[in-house]
Order: structure tokens, then sequence, then C-alpha cells
């Protein structure tokens, strides 16, 4: 049996202990691999009750700084590669089947639109070049404020009295917003399954990820509670095609969510809307109209692109005021140039109709690819979104592996998770609607091989 690191751990509460580990891994006193002492050990060497030492290690594996492996132990983590949206994680297919060349697969792991459904912004280029913009200028582009203001004055508790801000996408709202109103340590309530970069986001910064799970409602009202209760100083949630299940918020739910709120009105809520013009289900926020400190934002990337980085924070007054103050050690603003190219594609009746054909197409596909699926065994609902969230009978290592086997690469549901010591995964995230129907309905069949209880040996 291997013997724990001998590094001197000290302290006597969680933030103490996990701080002292912290510390012996920056000195190089305890190294990636190494395996911490027992929680019931630890403990008695420490003089503590056991629940301190869990929670030292809690903590340090929320913010990714060990790995626990249940019966095998707690150890160091290694400096790894972020799961990042694009293209699936090589590593952890490599780790799954390290028998598959991964360039030899079809990818269904990426979550990217379809560049044929992207308008093009060609026709928009010569309208979006103008005079130099300077420092100390207006930060909006008058033409993008103005149509920009159309998009979320509806939706919005304060209307058109909304303060806008732009960023450079939504990821980097995300990050911004919780760097203004939050301090490292501070706990944040987090979708679970959740967005990858959202995951990241809180992890590199080193708040506190409050786990609420998701149902086929969205964010549960419970789980919401809890969440608040145990100190959450901000909520990000997704009110439509939740990513990765696809799930958008309920009526009812979204009222539920509210309810719960209502006691907390300074807890910052970030509204994260980036599937909007292509979303088919109705904007549903949880944001009342007594609520301080809300945000909603809306990115142009999943139908202008990735690469037009660009996305709309409307928000309370006082979040404005301090997200403009986060802005400004750097550049305080877009590209202008930016701004306008997307204003010029946005105004163009044609840009707008393939943008509806696009929310068409992508619905349409994931309906048609979830009603294959379910025929083989899996559990999966026509969702919203750019994916599917495919429920499995077995572990999802196990499928993903026997379907790189036949030649498909897909991601697990345990990239998503924020709970590090939970039960492995039983759900795979696959884009589809770049699939033909042969090729879709020969993934069908794969994936209903793949369940199969003696997939293993048969592979």
């Amino acid at each position: 049996m291997e013997t724990p690191s001998p590094a001197q751990i000290t302290g006597a509460t969680a933030a103490e202990i996990s701080a002292s580990i912290r510390g012996l891994v920056e000195r190089g006193e305890l190294a990636p691999g190494d395996l911490l002492p027992p929680v019931r050990a630890l403990a008695e060497q420490l003089g503590v009750n056991r629940n301190t030492a869990v929670a030292a290690y809690k903590r340090l594996a929320r913010d990714g700084a060990v790995i626990a492996q249940g019966r095998a132990g707690t150890r160091i983590a290694g400096t790894r590669t972020a799961a990042q949206e694009g293209f699936a994680d090589a590593a952890a297919l490599a780790a799954l089947a390290p028998d598959v060349p991964a360039g030899t697969l079809r990818d269904l792991g990426t979550g990217n639109p379809d560049p044929a459904l992207i308008p093009d912004l060609t026709p928009a280029l010569a309208g979006a070049v103008g005079r130099p913009v300077l420092y100390g200028e207006p930060v909006i582009d008058p033409g993008f404020a103005a149509w920009a203001r159309g998009w979320v004055a509806p939706v919005v508790p304060d209307g058109e009295a909304a303060h806008l801000t732009l960023t450079s996408g939504a990821v980097d709202a995300i990050e911004r917003l919780l760097d203004q109103a939050l301090v490292r340590g501070d706990a944040v309530a987090l979708e679970d399954p959740c967005f990858l970069a959202s995951i990241q986001t809180v992890r590199h910064a080193g708040y506190r990820a409050l786990p609420v799970p998701v149902d086929a409602e969205g964010m549960t009202p419970v789980g919401l509670r809890a969440a608040l209760e145990a100190g959450a100083r901000a909520v990000v949630l997704t009110p439509r095609a939740q990513n990765p299940t696809g799930v958008s918020l309920s009526a009812r739910r979204a009222e539920e969510l509210r309810a719960v709120l209502e006691d907390h009105p300074y807890v910052l809520v970030i509204e994260d809307d980036y599937y909007s013009l292509l979303a088919r289900a109705p904007f549903r926020s949880v944001v009342g109209p007594g609520h301080r400190r809300w945000a909603l934002v809306r990115s142009v990337s999943k139908f202008l692109g990735p690469d037009l980085c660009l996305a709309v924070v409307a928000s309370d007054g006082e979040t404005a005021d301090r997200l403009a103050l986060r802005l400004s050690p750097g550049t305080t603003w877009v590209s202008h140039l930016l701004q306008r190219l997307a204003h010029g594609v946005l105004r163009e009746d044609g840009a707008r109709a393939l943008i509806e054909r696009a929310g068409d197409r992508y619905a349409a596909r994931n309906a048609q690819v979830a009603a294959l699926l379910r025929e083989v065994g899996a559990e999966v609902a026509a969702a919203d979104g750019m994916s599917l969230w495919v429920g499995l009978p077995r572990p999802a290592g196990e499928v993903a592996a026997q379907l790189a086997r036949r030649g498909w690469r897909v991601r697990t549901g345990d990239e998503f998770r924020l709970a590090p010591d939970a039960e492995p995964s039983r759900h795979l995230r696959v884009t589809v609607h770049g699939l033909g129907d042969q090729e879709a309905e020969r993934f069908a069949t794969d994936l209903g091989a793949a369940v199969e209880p003696d997939a293993s040996e048969a592979g």
C-alpha cells in the first residue's frame, strides 16, 4: 500500500488546512500525484474533527487542487488542460480508448454552429469601416446601441432604462461580472451539469462553486435555495438551451426560482442567454422587479460565428458602474469595427431570415436524431441548443470508448460536472446537426451496440 506524503500539514480549520496544503504545493514539498493522508489520519494528526478534514479536502477538490479517488485516496492534482468548447478532449479520449487514433474519428463533441447557417459578413464589411475611434469616445457605437437596446429592453426589469455594457463575448462578460462582485473564496451557485467555460472561470478565480442540480425544467428551486443558504453571493444560470442539457426554463420553474430569489435581492443573478435568436423556447427570466443586482448576457457568437466576439450586458445601474470599473484598467470598449459589423449584418432582412432558419434547423435535427437514439435505448429529449444530452444505462466513459472503436468521438458528461467525487456520469453530449440522414442512423445503431452490457467484450 502506498505511503502518504510526509509533508507537514498544519491548521485547525478547513480553510487553514486547505491553505497549508496549497502552500506545500507552491513550495514544492507536495508534487502532482502525491497521496495525502486519509481523512481520519489527518484529523488525528491535527487534533481536529473528522468533518473539518473532510471539508478541507472538499474545498481543495472544488478548486481543482486535489483529485478525490474514493478508496484510492486523495492526490495532489497536476496541471491539466482545461476542457473547452469546439472540440472533444483528446486526452480524455486517449485515456478511454488508447488504441484509437483521435484524428480518424467523426467528431460529435464540438458544440459548434454550422458554418453554412452563419450569415455572410462580407456585405457588411464596407459599412463597418468608418472614421477612427479615439480614446474618450462613447464605448458603444450609436447604431449598435439602438439595436441592442431594442433586443434586451422588452425582457429586463428596467426596460429601456437598463444600462448597457459590451464585452468580448459571453464568457468575458461572466468573468468580469463575477470579478466586480466577488473576492477569492466567495461562493457562486452554478448549474450542475455546467457550461465548461463557467466551470473554468470559477475555478481559476478561486471562487467556491456550489452545484445546483438541473432537471427537465431547469435549475431546481430546492438546489438554488440550498446554495443561497450556504452563502452564494452570485448565481449563474441559463434560461434556455442550457449547455450541456439543452433544457429551457418552464414558466412554472421560472416563477419558483423568482420566489426563492425574493429573499436574496442583493445576490448577483447572471442570466446567460447565449442562444437567444436561435432559441425556439421563449425567454423566461428569474429576476423579479424588486431584485437589486442582476445582469442579462446575450452573445452573437452562436448565430454570427464564434470569431465575432461580442456580447451585450444589460444590468442594473450599480452592476453596470462596477462592470465599467472592471473594464477600465484595459481597453474600455469592444472594437467599434466589430460593433458596426454585427449591426450591419443584423439589420439585413436576409441575415435575420437565415438566423431564423438556423434555429429551426438545429431544433429539427435534434428532434430527428433524438428519436433515433430513443429507439436504441437512450434517454434523450429533443431540447434546444447545439447538442443533445444523451442518458445511458451504463457509465458514459465505457460507451464513449466503444463509440471511438466504431469511429465516433463524443464528450462524456464527466467533463461538465461540478461535484468532483460523484459517480461516473451516465450521459453523453453530442452535436448532431451536421449529420446526414445515413450518418445519423449509423450513429444510432453504433450507440445501441455500445450500450449493450457485453459491448466491452464484443468491442
